[in-house]
């Protein structure tokens, strides 16, 4: 999974079934924020609505002991208000994804560390107040190179000693832009440190513009299309004919004929020469005209999309479809898109949109990250403190009442991205609806790391039952009260993690994977496999833990990692006794290990034969080939690699392009370049060299591939759609497809020249097709619409775009484009600044670009 935080430059229903899952439990309510301070604190300092708080990116610093880099940074503290600040007695408080250097720094404050990723500014000893129109600047030093505006703090609020329940958030505060080149300084990694107009124009011409004939019909791409020489005419009633089985398949065929319809026949059969049951024949023929078979009730649904897809774009001249046949099936059974939902909480609503946009382009996995250390977002029956107090973020001077701010969600507990959880009708909802769209929910409990929500929400439920003289309240609790241990995690935690060494951690997993079980059953939806985390457990952890100690002392446990291999053996039996598989991030199905004195993950051989599947991230420098070698061993593996299909990588360096880049920058086109069975194929020698391949037998072990989503910097539900579309397209494309010719060539110039024609019919067919009907058809999918490329040569200003067909519009006098703006039509002669801008069908701008033509 990793969504290691540390980068740097160098990288880059019904109530009564509710009523039967579990005994009625009594309700916890969220407390909430205070709402008035004390009079004198009021009268006497400075509101933090009227300070204002700017943050800047100074400069990168790059030193023969700091090679990778640190950032020098600066808050700056302006007092709008008619009090002032008082020299002491105050906090504030904000949020970072990035370690900050604790200790004394400028303007007389003092930077500490409350948790994580939470931090507090206080007046150190040498600190005189500051007084009404004065300001201050504070600096603040990042032990790693920062290229990110994601990067910077976020959410802060300030709170008074005499008040400490009361926080109050700082509205006025902004991060001051990027424009010199020392803060985009990347020491001698070699990288650009900033992608230019003229670089994007470029890259660009990977691609032709092709014709409208040119343009491929259907994406993602069949495995046979035969195109027939006439057209169906759409006029008139549509008439279905499916049997009762298909119900809802017909339902779907009508509503694709809003203008003119059609003869559309469903059926169940034999779809020849292909075995899965997504497999679909589909016929247009200008006399019968429609017909789709499938292997089953999920082809025929493929089927569909796909006529929808061939269907005339709302509007058109023309209400008519091709007469052709189609004959297709997946390439993978597994087809994914994970939504973190645990970080920044995004209301059922978003979920179905993102389940209709799955269905659209044939995926057919939802991985629900319900569970991190900022948020557990599902209600369990029995266990109310999980969602009343891990469910909830925001400021407290108490502990145990709620979670920390953290991720920018404030100090508010009210904030909606922040807290939020679904109720067990909302989450029997949800595996509805994605039933009724052919997807299966798998959903993940994150464990024994990246835990913090549900390890303090025990600890809080084990206080509170103590406090009442129960005998059962250690029943749940996860944590060793004496553990020692000496960790971090990268989110900088170091209380998050499970401890197997107390048997009331098991008795939790058993209990929540017993209800998830249980709201499956009661959808009427099928659970097959539950996703059991296994991400990032520090080392360190466990290894000072007296529970733990004991543990490996009875069980006759050398080592943590014996331990780690203990506890995910007692986890795979629990979720066996409720009938499921076992799945998780790959390092449950490895064993860290040792090799010239570095950390090496090897395929764990105690697991191989127990069914599990591990989703793959880290195909990082030195990890390439790691997928391969776990299926190689054995393990059925999700293809989910960082560099190719981690949503929330940024698209380039540039700073303010949203998003993070711990891992790489993930443009599509390198989405669309990954080569499943051999994605090392176009690496240089060194990439290759000492990395397995993988082998016959682990290509039977690959289920597919999914697109991961993580929400630390998504907070609006307007950036998933930024972030995750079109490049979800490229992963459909590759999830569904057979392998492209030009992955398959040896030839390079062959493979270049298939490469360029494939990769064009893509792009085309998005700016052309794909795109605009979502346009039309779905309003509210605010996808990236990339800046255009700009190259001055000769005196004019050359334009294109990587989705070509997209409408170009620009201006000459500097002012921002829009949708009156003059429409690109070839070179631009005029003289000034250039700005240019693409649109989609609706009319809505794309970033902008801007060249100095003199």
């Amino acid at each position: 999974m990793a969504d290691r935080n540390r980068a740097w430059s160098g990288v880059l229903a019904a109530p009564l079934l509710l009523a039967l899952l579990a005994p009625p439990v009594p309700a916890l309510e969220v407390a909430p924020l205070a709402k008035e301070p004390a009079p004198a604190v009021a009268e006497a300092y400075a509101s933090a609505e009227r300070l204002q708080l700017r943050w800047e990116l100074q400069r990168n610093l790059f030193t023969a002991e700091n090679p990778r880099g640190r950032t020098q940074a600066r808050l700056t503290l302006a007092n709008h208000d008619s009090q002032p600040l008082p020299p002491r007695g105050w906090s504030l408080y904000f949020n970072s994804m990035d370690a900050i250097e604790p200790g004394a720094t400028t303007g007389g404050l003092v930077v500490e560390q409350v948790a994580g990723g939470y931090f507090r500014l206080r007046p150190g000893p040498d600190f005189g107040g500051l007084a009404p129109g004065q300001s201050l600047e504070v600096g603040l030093l990042y032990p790693y190179a920062i290229v990110k505006l994601d990067k910077a703090p976020t959410g802060p609020y300030l709170v008074y000693d005499a008040a400490p329940d009361k926080a109050v958030a700082i509205p006025d505060f902004a991060l001051l832009p990027v424009t010199r080149p020392e803060q985009v300084e990347v020491g001698s990694s070699g990288l650009k440190p900033v992608v230019t107009p003229a670089d994007t124009y470029r890259r660009n011409l990977r691609a032709d513009r092709l014709p409208p004939s040119a343009v491929p019909p259907v994406l993602p791409t069949p495995i046979q299309l035969q195109a027939g020489p006439g057209k169906l005419l759409l006029a008139g009633q549509v008439q279905v004919t499916a049997p009762a089985g298909l119900a809802a398949e017909a339902a779907l065929a009508r509503s694709l004929f809003p203008a003119g319809g059609a003869a559309v026949r469903l059926a169940i059969g034999s779809v020849e020469g292909q075995a899965s049951a997504e497999a679909y024949r589909l016929t247009i023929d200008t006399d019968s005209g429609v017909t789709i078979t499938g292997n089953g009730a999920a082809g025929v649904f493929y089927g569909l999309q796909t006529l929808r897809d061939l269907m005339p774009l709302p509007g058109a001249a023309e209400q008519a479809l091709p007469e052709l046949a189609i004959v297709d099936a997946p390439r993978f059974g597994y087809r994914g898109f994970q939504l973190d939902v645990a970080r920044n909480f995004q209301r059922k609503e978003v979920v179905f949109k993102w389940l209709d946009l799955m269905a659209r382009y044939k995926l057919n996995k939802f991985h629900f990250h319900l569970t991190d250390d900022e948020g557990w977002r599902l209600e369990i029956a029995g266990l109310p403190e999980l969602t009343a107090i891990g469910a909830v973020r925001g400021h407290s001077a108490k502990p145990g009442v709620r979670l920390q701010p953290a991720y920018g969600s404030g100090p508010d507990p009210a904030d909606p991205h922040g807290s939020g959880h679904y109720t067990r009708a909302d989450y029997i909802e949800i595996l509805r609806y994605a039933a009724a769209r052919h997807i299966d929910v798998i959903p993940e409990i994150e464990m024994p790391g990246h835990a913090r929500a549900a390890v303090q929400a025990m600890e809080a439920r084990y206080k509170r039952l103590r406090a009442a003289g129960s005998r059962d309240a250690s029943k749940y609790l996860l944590h060793d009260a004496d553990d020692r241990s000496v960790y971090k995690s990268p989110q900088m935690y170091d209380d998050h993690v499970i401890n197997p060494g107390l048997e009331s951690s098991f008795t939790f997993i058993d209990h929540v994977v017993g209800e998830v079980a249980k709201l499956h059953r009661a959808a009427g939806v099928p659970l097959r496999t539950i996703h059991m985390g296994g991400d990032e457990l520090p080392d360190g952890a466990w290894e000072k833990s007296p529970a733990s100690r004991a543990r490996m002392d009875r069980e006759k446990l050398e080592t943590s990692a014996d331990l780690w291999d203990y506890f995910y053996d007692r986890v795979d039996r629990i979720v066996r006794k409720h009938g499921l598989l076992a799945s998780g991030w790959e390092e449950m199905a490895a064993r860290k290990t040792t090799l010239h004195g570095k950390h090496k993950l090897i395929p764990n051989p105690l697991f191989t034969q127990r069914g599990f599947t591990a989703w793959v991230w880290n195909n990082t420098e030195g990890a390439e080939d790691l997928a391969y070698r776990l299926a190689n061993a054995g393990y059925d593996i999700v293809l989910a690699p960082v560099t190719k299909m981690y949503m929330d990588m940024a698209h380039n360096p540039n700073p303010e392009e949203p998003g993070v880049n711990w891992g790489a920058y993930v443009e599509l086109d390198d989405v669309y370049d990954f080569i499943p069975f051999d994605y090392l194929k176009n690496a240089g020698d060194k990439a290759r060299t000492g990395k397995d391949g993988l082998t016959d037998y682990g290509r039977r072990r690959v289920r597919g591939l999914e697109a991961t989503l993580f929400t630390e910097t998504v907070r609006d539900p307007r950036r998933i759609d930024y972030l995750v579309m079109p490049r979800l397209l490229a992963v459909a494309e590759r999830a569904w497809a057979p392998d492209p010719a030009w992955a398959l060539e040896s030839d390079a110039a062959t493979a270049a020249a298939l490469h360029r024609a494939a990769w064009s019919g893509f792009v085309n067919a998005l700016g052309q097709r794909v795109l605009p009907r979502l346009d039309l058809e779905r309003a509210g999918v605010d996808y990236r619409i990339a800046p255009p490329g700009l190259l001055v040569e000769g005196g004019q200003v050359l334009v294109n775009h990587v989705l070509p067909g997209m409408t170009l519009r620009y201006t000459s006098d500097g002012t921002t484009p829009t949708g009156a703006s003059k429409a690109v039509t070839g070179p631009i002669a005029e003289r000034g600044i250039i700005k240019a801008a693409a649109f989609d069908r609706n009319g809505r701008p794309g970033l902008v670009a801007s060249v100095e033509n003199r």
